[in-house]
């Protein structure tokens, strides 16, 4: 029996992680797999009703599960609160709680799809690619950090640190990636300008001679936003610091055609933590407009990588892909002669397309 730790959170977070929910309970009773769910409740959620963005009832709840699967928190409600109680850091403590360092953020084109992005059909056609993100460390855990008055007024300061074993850590995840991919790591920094971009650089090199058979690319961060939108398919992992993971992975989802298209596993030597990349979206929470791919594609990573069930994950994939052949769309995603659907019947034709899937 595996334990699901289940953490809806705020805006579309409880919408989209219902429909992931919906479908690995279809997966499970098709691949007879033994699953059970604790919900608890994190961000603003967790807020309102404990006064804490992550209450200690909740990181309990994670420690004992096998996996978290996790919705999203934050919105304009809670923008004026204190910085440390904010619904953001229930997800960043959560992070630092369970050393969820590596976050892999997979960006593929769904062949349905391929109108559905802003570029043309000839640069996205086959991207493939992953992004491997530090997650624990940078700009937004470093020390001293905060808004500071002095002489000439106010101050912004984040500290941008990271040490040895954290870049050599996540530099073995992303060589084992691309080792397991098409056996090409593009390292992105910024090390002409950063000194702990030099570092980063000089210590994913060094990594890199234990894997002679992937071949290893250095860009600079300006660069790769460029390439990315160039030329991607000549992309295969990327590895980047946690702000440059941050805003690249975001970007190379837009490839794909939409922010809810993309999922995410955050892994570290425990428990690993499953989420769409998205936001809470405030503005459509609540409407039946949520884009849940992101969401079940998370819970696709969960089953591939926390317990082991790579041809149940499979099966989700496709079933997200039949979905999408069928014509369903979400408004995010919808493209003329296509089905509009909102998100608890995108969830319903996805979990339709498990079960009738191939036999288990």
């Amino acid at each position: 029996m595996a334990t699901i730790a289940v953490l809806p959170g705020d805006g579309i977070g409880p919408e989209v992680t219902r429909e992931a929910v919906k479908v690995l309970r279809a997966t499970a009773e098709k691949f007879h797999l033994a699953l059970t769910f604790e919900e608890a409740p994190v961000g603003g959620t967790a807020y309102e009703a404990i006064g804490t963005p992550l209450p200690d009832h909740t990181l309990a709840v994670c420690q004992r599960a096998d996996a978290i699967l996790f919705g999203a928190v934050g919105g304009p409600h809670w923008d004026t609160l204190p910085r440390n109680i904010r619904p953001e850091q229930g997800i960043l403590a959560l992070r630092k709680a369970l050393d969820l360092y590596a976050n892999l953020r997979p960006a593929r084109l769904f062949p349905a799809l391929v109108d559905a992005s802003t570029l043309k059909r000839e640069v996205i056609e086959g991207v493939d690619i992953l992004v491997v993100r530090e997650l624990t460390g940078g700009l937004y855990f470093g020390q001293p950090k905060g808004i500071q008055t002095g002489p000439e007024g106010e101050r912004g300061v984040d500290t941008l640190v990271y040490t040895r074993p954290e870049i050599e850590r996540i530099a073995k995840v992303a060589f084992d990636a691309a080792n397991r991919r098409r056996k090409h790591l593009t390292s992105v920094d910024k090390a002409n300008v950063l000194a702990s971009s030099e570092l980063w650089r000089r210590i994913v090199t060094e990594v890199g001679a234990g894997f002679p058979e992937v071949r290893l690319d250095h860009m600079y961060v300006d660069n790769a936003s460029m390439q990315l939108l160039r030329h991607p398919t000549g992309f295969d992992v990327l590895v980047a610091e946690n702000t440059f993971g941050d805003i690249l992975s975001d970007e190379a989802a837009m490839l794909t055609g939409s922010i809810g298209l993309l999922p995410s596993a955050s892994l570290g030597a425990g428990v690993g933590l499953y989420e769409p990349i998205h936001g809470s979206a405030p503005d459509i929470a609540g409407q039946d407009a949520a884009n849940p791919i992101a969401a079940i594609l998370s819970a696709a990573m969960l089953l591939e990588y926390s317990l082991g069930a790579a041809l149940a994950a499979a099966a989700i994939e496709s079933a997200v892909s039949r979905a999408l052949d069928q014509g369903y769309r979400t408004p995010d995603i919808q493209q003329p002669g296509t089905r509009r659907v909102g998100t608890r019947e995108m969830g319903d034709r996805i979990t339709e397309a498990v079960l009738a899937g191939g036999e288990a």
